[in-house]
């Protein structure tokens, strides 16, 4: 749909911005342009609409040279999403989202339509948002609010130049997760444009990475991350996400346990259990001594069947533990002793019975999740920790 021909982009003052780029960008798919500050990405995109003009080459869209369209009529027919948002204050949320399609001189109550349906998609309800001015909402809302003016023309290609960037983590997620989600139901062409790989991998159908002003490598998320081209792009990856089979190390239990799980004394009385597992979060506690060594382990259920006995400590109800591994163990044995017999956490301990750390579902999962490891065995049924 989008085809990049010898592409050039030389300045007045002699910079080569972009050096012979060839690409194509597919029809209903999301390319991730990525790379550090001052590759080229953010020039690159803005070809598309002629926000830039190149020095050499052809830029086509559907077959046509960019260069010979009208640039206000070509705009108008892309969204375009920046970091700033670019919302007008003095406009109320619904204005603000239809601002292209009142350009385009579409009919109000198309307008109107098309402008709820979109702040319903992205989880702001227009009956609510629609008279809210931008200083009235967050960050957050004020990008989902900009993903709907690009989208209220209903284009094709859409345009992302960090988009999310500015936003808190969680906002950000987020908003990744919600344009995943609209993907899937829109399918346009989109280009986004990023220096965070994690944001690159999550939804990207196709990535391409540069480096001062060239196209260092392209492909699909999962074959970059197996097939880095060079060590640059191996370094921009970083070493935890390589998921090359020929330099994978299975990881051993001392690289995944968590050494601070909850813990209780012996001498803990009931009550206090139940408040800690109540303030941690969990079912169940790892009773040892003061020399951390592994007496055993106690259940919210035992603990409650016993609360009526005045007096009585964690040591009285607790239950030996069966089941642990020592350090040095292999994640993969690890993993088949709690699928084998169905456990939610497995103790590491040394020969001498000291606690060192736990494996739980949650703290595999996490491992899983920053190297992509290939060989390790299912995971167990049942919950994360």
């Amino acid at each position: 749909m989008i085809v990049l021909e010898h592409v050039n982009k030389v300045y007045d003052n002699g910079f080569h911005a972009l050096k012979n780029i060839n690409l194509q960008f597919k029809r209903g798919e999301i390319t991730v342009l990525i790379g550090p500050s001052g590759c080229g990405k953010s020039t690159l995109m803005k070809l598309v609409n002629a926000l830039n003009t190149p020095s050499s080459g052809k830029v086509l869209i559907n077959g046509k040279n960019v260069s010979e369209l009208n640039p206000v009529e070509l705009r108008r027919n892309i969204g375009y999403v920046i970091q700033s948002v670019g919302l007008f204050p003095h406009m109320n949320i619904s204005k603000n989202a239809g601002v292209v399609p009142r350009l385009k001189k579409w009919d109000k109550d198309k307008i109107e339509q098309k402008v709820n349906e979109l702040l319903d998609m992205v989880g702001l309800d227009y009956k609510i948002y629609g008279t809210r001015y931008p200083s009235e909402l967050s960050g957050g809302q004020q990008q989902r609010v900009g993903v709907v003016r690009a989208l209220a023309a209903d284009p094709d290609i859409i345009l992302m130049d960090e988009p999310f960037s500015a936003l808190d983590p969680i906002s950000r997620e987020q908003l990744q997760d919600e344009l995943i989600r609209l993907q899937q139901e829109l399918h346009k062409t989109i280009i986004f444009v990023t220096h965070d790989m994690d944001e690159a991998i999550k939804i990207a159908d196709t990535i391409v990475l540069m480096k001062d002003g060239e196209v260092i490598q392209t492909g699909k998320p999962d074959t970059i991350l197996r097939h880095p081209a060079n060590d640059y792009v191996r370094n921009f990856i970083g070493s935890n996400r390589l998921q090359n089979e020929n330099t994978y190390e299975i990881p051993l239990v001392d690289e995944v346990m968590i050494t601070n799980p909850v813990m209780a004394f012996p001498g803990r009385g009931l009550a206090e259990a139940i408040k800690m597992m109540e303030m941690k979060r969990v079912d169940s506690l790892l009773i040892v001594d003061r020399n951390r060594q592994l007496k055993g382990a106690v259940s919210i259920y035992r603990v409650l069947d016993q609360y009526g006995e005045e007096g009585m400590t964690v040591a009285d109800v607790m239950q030996p533990v069966r089941y642990s591994v020592a350090p040095g163990s292999t994640l993969p044995e690890a993993i088949e002793i709690m699928d084998n017999h169905q456990l939610s956490n497995l103790p590491v301990v040394d020969s001498n019975n000291q606690f060192l750390g736990l494996i739980t579902r949650g703290s595999v999962v996490k491992h899983l999740a920053q190297i992509y490891p290939a060989m390790v065995p299912p995971l167990p049924n049942g919950e994360d920790e």
